[in-house]
């Protein structure tokens, strides 16, 4: 049997006990691969984009970066990069190419991109998440990171790779559906593979002050009514130019932008989290909010 079969047979069971420590037997058997999956819990929060940042800015610090679109048959991680639709992801699966050629590398940064309304896979009936787990499993050693971009949602396959990765970064953003539906992500996983920690995302926030409301709200309903830990990584602001045009304006790497030079501050603070500090660790600059980083965290 497998070690994914192994993994997957706990949800037929006792989730608690067996994921729990699957969860913690993997962990220790990792060798130096880091595996964590961007999330959330509503759709159009921008958590593709999200993903596509942190790939390519630890991959920009010299870091071996493998990106897989989990979104297998509606993916927008090529389509967000300018790069041509392909059928990859399904010649993977059927082992009609190997997985070098089913990648998209750029440096250090390499896309393992979904494919986009492939009727053969819509027809094909198998279990995407042990596919997906499976590729880290025979590719983990490769990579320092692995990075999930997971679907939305609180659905079996979603809720699975989230619950397998080392750590799980959930994107929200300043509206009351995205703070419920994360919420209930969190608490799903919390309850049913006994996951008591997360990162947290503020994405598309105006000001400060929203950005406060929104870590203020979320991590402190998670923390009285599930008792998990919630860790805030800093947030993006929103910026007022067109959707065609932002894509090219925060994927950018040079340095050139104040969005850029932020959200470095945000993988700063993931990486110095994971005890793998490869950029500047200055935070949020805003003092005012350390307080109650601090408070939620303690």
């Amino acid at each position: 049997m497998t070690k994914t079969s192994d993994w997957l047979i706990s949800f037929n069971s006792s989730y608690q006990r067996q994921v729990h420590h699957l969860l913690t037997e993997r962990k220790q058997q990792q060798d130096k691969t880091t595996t964590i999956s961007i999330t959330g819990g509503k759709g159009g929060v921008g958590k593709t984009s999200i993903s596509l940042k942190f790939a390519k800015e630890l991959a920009a610090e010299g870091s071996k970066v493998l990106l897989i679109d989990c979104d297998y048959n509606l993916s927008n991680t090529s389509i967000k990069l300018d790069l041509p639709l392909t059928n990859n992801f399904y010649s993977l699966i059927t082992n009609e190419k190997s997985f070098e050629e089913c990648l998209y590398q750029d440096g250090n940064f390499h896309l393992l991109s979904a494919c986009n309304g492939n009727v053969d896979m819509f027809d094909r009936e198998m279990r995407m998440e042990e596919f997906i787990i499976d590729i880290i499993n025979e590719h983990e050693g490769e990579y320092d990171f692995i990075l999930l971009d997971c679907p939305a949602g609180i659905q079996r396959e979603s809720l699975t790779l989230n619950a397998y990765c080392d750590y799980r970064v959930v994107v929200v953003t300043p509206d009351k559906a995205s703070i419920t539906d994360s919420y209930s992500l969190i608490k799903v996983l919390s309850q049913k593979f006994g996951i008591k920690e997360n990162h947290l995302l503020v994405n598309k926030y105006r000001t400060p002050a929203q950005f406060e409301k929104v870590v203020s709200t979320l991590s402190e309903t998670v923390e009285n009514f599930l008792g998990c830990r919630t860790r805030i990584l800093g947030g993006v602001k929103r910026v007022d130019i067109s959707q065609n045009k932002f894509d090219k304006y925060f994927l950018d790497t040079t340095g050139k932008n104040d969005l850029q030079r932020n959200f470095l501050k945000v993988v700063g603070r993931l990486t110095e989290e994971l005890g793998r500090p490869i950029v500047p660790t200055e935070i949020f600059p805003l003092e005012k909010l350390n307080t109650t980083f601090n408070n939620l965290n303690a």
